[in-house]
Parts: structure tokens; sequence; C-alpha cells
């Protein structure tokens, strides 16, 4: 799933490079912590939290069929 985010994520942003998926094991569920280039994080969330909810539903449908429980979350780092 990390790899597929990864490829998702990479294709909407403008700093492919500074794009990072670290998964976070839980008990029950996997949290997907993405990080992006501050300039980037408009875009992955989209108006209205349109495409980061998309991003979710896939994220969701594709854990599911492998019996995973995941989630989404981005993380917004300041620009130092």
């Amino acid at each position: 799933m990390q790899a597929f985010l990864e490829y998702v994520v990479k294709g909407l942003v403008q700093h492919p490079d500074a794009v990072k998926v670290t998964p976070v094991a839980g008990e029950a569920m996997t949290v997907y912590e993405l990080r992006v280039h501050p300039g980037d994080v408009g875009k992955v969330i989209g108006r209205q939290g349109m495409t980061i909810n998309a991003i979710r539903s896939l994220l969701l449908a594709g854990s599911a069929r492998q019996g995973l429980r995941c989630s989404l979350e981005v993380i917004e780092e300041t620009a130092r």
C-alpha cells in the first residue's frame, strides 16, 4: 500500500522527490503518514478535501481487498 500511495501522490505534486509515506503500525490498523513539500499540501488536499478523500477511498478499498485496515494522515511541516 505504501508504494501505491507514493505513486498516486507523486503524480499530483510539483516536488515528487519530497513525498514521504511512513507506515505506523497499530494494533488493529496501519496509519500512513504522508509528508509533502509545503507548497504541495494544497494540491494533495484539493478543493474542500476532495482529492485527499478520493485517495483515502482508494486506500480503503485496496487495503480491504487484502484484508487490512489502513488510514491516511497528511502531516503538514512548516518551511524553515
